[in-house]
């Protein structure tokens, strides 16, 4: 693919140093992806599986030359060099990276769904989305990011205070 794509990353790590692991992923994401905008980071509560640690997440737009499975490959091996390793799903991680959307593409795979399958219930993932682009339009709808994320409860996602990390 020789043109860039815009798209919207979601970073979360709650285990370790979570602030260390998404710096970590964020320059691993140099060598194939250009960062436009980063959001805050943002402390939350645990999504699907609750007995865990809180999440530190944050939304990343950026351009890419990948495609979107070839991007995807390369998100799991800086998880996988980062040292996140095989668990159940929505248990804990060092880092996950997840891609939200993909420039305007639909995508409904078993290995791939973009836009991301969970994104319209996320307050994690919406919060700091609405931060760097809030008059984003969903794909295939007139709903901005900031309409989503107003229809979610966010009371669980505050904005982390990285001076205490």
């Amino acid at each position: 693919m020789d043109q860039k794509q815009l798209v919207y990353l979601g970073l979360g790590s709650n285990l370790g140093e979570r602030v260390t692991n998404l710096e970590a992923a964020i320059q691993a994401l140099a060598t194939e992806v250009e960062l436009t905008k980063v959001s805050s980071y943002y402390q939350t509560k645990p999504w699907g599986f609750l007995d865990q640690p809180d999440f530190l997440n944050l939304v990343l737009e950026a351009v890419t030359n990948l495609s979107p499975f070839d991007l995807l490959d390369f998100l799991k091996e800086i998880e996988s060099e980062i040292g996140r390793k095989p668990n159940f799903r929505f248990g804990p991680r060092l880092v996950d990276i997840d891609i939200l959307l993909y420039g305007g593409e639909l995508i409904d795979e078993r290995k791939l769904t973009i836009p991301h399958k969970y994104l319209k219930e996320r307050a994690f993932v919406l919060v700091p989305l609405a931060e760097i682009a809030p008059d984003l339009k969903y794909p295939g709808s007139e709903e901005t990011i900031s309409d989503l994320a107003g229809k979610v409860d966010s009371s669980g996602v505050t904005l982390y205070p990285e001076e205490d990390d």
